[in-house]
């Protein structure tokens, strides 16, 4: 069942120039952030320029967060080099832009960011970038944070419903196609066997958390950044603070939270991979509730890792979801 629109589309774009000239104009921009961020001369040579990178003529698109680095290697197909600013494991919303990072946006032909007030940094990395912006969110219908500093905004974490996902994937193939035209047919395709992934792990997720009795059909986590999982799952969404960037831990997150689990007789607690789990930990300590697990939300894992790409971190979630608040071992 979709539960969203289709993506808007854009109106033409006029000729772009090739990447090759992009990434000559952007010298300007490496220059003049020398200029005005001394740090840069201590920080040596990149570990990303090595000598296969630099021979590498593929346009670069660079994205602000691993997850939609997975999301946009699954369409580019290897037509494109694809890099993340963020690391694995990092946490987003107050990252802080390195003088690594200004370096790559000088060899990048594409920037890819989430948008809904998640990468609040973003503006003053590629403000005067020349490098194609795009915004992966456009075209989802938001569902506004309820509590905190950001009460009213967007939440960001659109990407956590797997019909969201797939409006991400159509403008991420829409951006390919105009700074690559010659691959556009490869990345409508590569666009469309990728949804059809992102659908089954969709039902996947319906499946495994459809016999959840009443009670039980309840997702408390530390940060409230599964509003879209828990609408397409049909859970109640309950967290200690609304987004990571606000207080956390407060005396009275937890006051309302330990009386939350002990009214709803909440059966398991969460928390995201990205954060501290102390404060839940406290809840778990005054309560009947368990640990149930931990949840990823704005950082795939590294490659060994439990969630390398984003279709495992939306059956991992799921899995641990549904074993925590069943009591039935997963898969």
């Amino acid at each position: 069942m979709r539960l969203f629109g289709p993506a808007r589309r854009r109106a033409p774009r006029a000729a772009a120039p090739s990447p090759r000239a992009r990434r000559g104009a952007l010298a300007g921009l490496l220059a003049g952030a020398v200029a005005l961020l001394p740090v840069l001369a201590a920080c040596g040579p990149q570990e990303t320029g090595s000598e296969s990178a630099a021979e590498d003529e593929r346009p670069v698109v660079l994205t602000t967060f691993t997850v939609l680095a997975d999301m946009a290697e699954n369409v580019a197909g290897g037509h494109l080099r694809v890099e993340s600013i963020t690391k694995p494991g990092a946490e987003i919303h107050e990252y802080e832009p390195t003088p690594d990072d200004v370096k790559k946006a000088a060899g990048a032909d594409l920037v890819l960011e989430n948008g809904m007030n998640l990468e609040t940094w973003i503006q003053q990395f590629v403000q005067n970038a020349d490098a194609e912006h795009v915004t992966v969110s456009e075209g989802v219908e938001p569902i506004d944070i309820a509590a905190g500093s950001s009460e009213g905004k967007p939440n960001p974490h659109a990407w956590m419903s797997p019909d969201a996902a797939e409006t991400y994937v159509d403008n991420i193939a829409e951006a390919f196609s105009a700074l690559d035209p010659g691959h556009a047919e490869d990345f409508e395709a590569n666009a469309g066997e990728y949804k059809e992934q992102i659908r089954g792990v969709g039902e996947e997720l319906e499946t495994s958390l459809a016999d959840l009795p009443e009670p039980q059909r309840v997702l408390l986590t530390c940060e409230g950044a599964f509003s879209y999982l828990a609408r397409d799952a049909g859970l109640a969404e309950k967290y200690l603070w609304p987004v990571n960037s606000d207080e956390q831990g407060t005396a009275q997150q937890m006051t309302e939270a330990i009386d939350y689990v002990e009214e709803h007789e909440v059966p398991a607690v969460f928390c995201e991979s990205t954060v501290s789990d102390q404060s839940m930990q406290q809840v778990v300590s005054s309560t009947d509730a368990s640990y149930g697990g931990t949840l990823y939300v704005d950082s795939l894992s590294e490659a060994d890792g439990p969630v390398p790409t984003y279709l495992d971190l939306i059956r991992h979630d799921a899995e641990t979801i549904s074993s925590a608040l069943t009591g039935k071992e997963g898969r």
